[in-house]
């Protein structure tokens, strides 16, 4: 289902987490569960992955992460803050010790001239530690690059916790 280069990259992830003991939880949004869809193709994946959430709409964060009505609406979705009070909230709301979130606009529609299809922000929270945010600026290359470049760059951000 995935690309060998991901699935190679979601195994080391799934190594390194067993290896340091941790559980993974996922907060996606734009790319509507595809990280922990890869991370449960490998088999013998249980072992690491505790939970994902798929919180496409506003509602969704606020309710099953905690993501405050005001934040949404002040900084939008899309946004820094969003981004990292979602892999809080997942660390929060599940037994996971680290925990990744994304949110962004995959297209076609959904653009703005502030916040440009390819838009996405990205972040990790690991207990007992800084939660790491990355914004991707990946311009209009098409819903299934969005995503999947997005879903790198998660399993990027959970090596990099993990470690």
């Amino acid at each position: 289902m995935f690309p060998d280069r991901l699935r190679n990259l979601a195994m080391l992830v799934l190594d390194d987490a067993e290896r340091a003991r941790l559980k993974i939880a996922t907060a996606e949004s734009c790319t509507g569960g595809l990280v922990a869809a890869l991370l449960t193709e490998i088999p013998g994946s249980s072992t690491v992955v505790e939970r994902g959430f798929v919180t496409y709409s506003n509602k969704a964060k606020e309710e099953m992460l905690g993501v405050p009505g005001d934040v949404l609406a002040d900084f939008g979705a899309v946004s820094e803050p969003v981004a990292r009070m979602m892999a809080e909230g997942a660390l929060a709301n599940s037994r996971a010790n680290i925990a990744v979130s994304i949110t962004g606009v995959a297209g076609p529609g959904g653009g703005t001239r502030m916040k440009p299809v390819g838009t996405v922000h990205l972040a990790c929270a690991r207990e007992n530690r800084a939660v790491l945010h990355e914004m991707l600026q990946l311009g209009d290359i098409g819903r299934d690059a969005i995503r999947l470049a997005a879903v790198e760059a998660a399993l990027n951000l959970i090596q990099a916790q993990t470690r």
